[in-house]
């Protein structure tokens, strides 16, 4: 079974982006998919004409991003891992994704968790027969939790016990995104917005900044800055047994209601840290804000 991740950021107007600019100031939009739903960079200060070599590297990029981390395409190096429990000499962005899980992992405490996947797929397997995943069938998947068990080198990514599984849909958006913004600066670019599943905004539109929507409807004006929102009812594995897409890799928490948007200079940061803020209680937010992180209830 598979899920299309919601896209809960909106950049505010996009599609009428061209409209609004000056005439003397031309936008390029580029669409398409990103990891399982659809993605968009709006580029401002050049012709369409002009964008299609930046356009086919955007391509070529994500290509190469949903090669390592989709859980959608079968010979994806995420799955290879899955499947084998191991992953012979790792791609360089597949060691650097998962160092930077593993750093927020142990900055959240285990909050932020990619080895959730078994009870992803526990809960997924039971819905798709139209019943409740059973307690047992819970508590085996619970037992292959931990991202401790993890380990990697640049010979090979190993998990530390069979049927161990990850999903990197908290942070490979983020990351995504950061890798086309990087991109977009190595092309000389410096008015950019970029959504892979979370937004980041270079520089400005109008020369003040970008305008993002958060699901509330509320706008805020982002400026080289990333923005990533995370809510545990956004996707639903089973809408009659309110089974969503994020767990508690602990087992006991109270997952947040409703959803929450985080900030940092980092996209990837940002979607894990939002991931996270889903499974943490409010006295312990501040483990995000050590990072660097900024909330806002969307």
């Amino acid at each position: 079974m598979t899920l299309t991740r919601r896209r809960f950021l909106t950049l505010a107007g996009a599609a009428c982006a061209a409209t609004r600019l000056t005439a003397g100031t031309p936008v390029a939009v580029w669409r398409g998919t990103a990891l399982g739903a659809g993605a968009q960079v709006v580029l401002s200060g050049l012709s369409e004409d002009e964008a299609k070599p930046i356009f086919r590297a955007i391509e070529a990029e994500m290509s190469r991003i949903e090669g390592l981390f989709s859980l959608y395409r079968s010979d994806s190096a995420l799955l290879r891992l899955n499947r084998d429990g191991m992953l012979r000499a790792p791609d360089p962005d597949m060691l650097a994704l998962l160092s930077l899980a593993r750093e927020m992992y142990r900055a959240t405490e285990g909050a932020f968790d990619p080895t959730v996947q078994p009870l992803f797929d526990v809960h997924a397997k039971a819905a798709a027969v139209g019943r409740a995943a059973w307690p047992d069938e819970i508590a085996a998947a619970q037992g292959l939790v931990g991202f401790h068990r993890v380990s990697m080198d640049e010979s090979s990514v190993r998990l530390g016990r069979a049927g161990m599984a990850l999903t990197l849909n908290g942070i490979a958006q983020g990351y995504a995104t950061d890798r086309l913004s990087r991109l977009m600066r190595r092309q000389g670019l410096r008015d950019v917005m970029v959504n892979a599943g979370e937004i980041r905004a270079m520089g400005h539109l109008h020369g003040h900044g970008w305008p993002v929507r958060l699901p509330s409807g509320r706008s805020l004006i982002v400026t080289d800055r990333a923005v990533a929102t995370s809510d545990a009812a956004g996707t639903l594995i089973s809408a009659s047994l309110a089974v969503g897409h994020i767990f508690a890799p602990n087992g006991g928490a109270v997952l947040r209601s409703g959803p929450i948007s985080a900030l940092h200079d980092s996209a990837a940061v940002a979607d894990a840290a939002s991931t996270a803020a889903v499974v943490l209680p409010d006295d312990r937010l501040n483990l995000l804000e050590k990072v660097g992180v900024d909330l806002v209830r969307a």
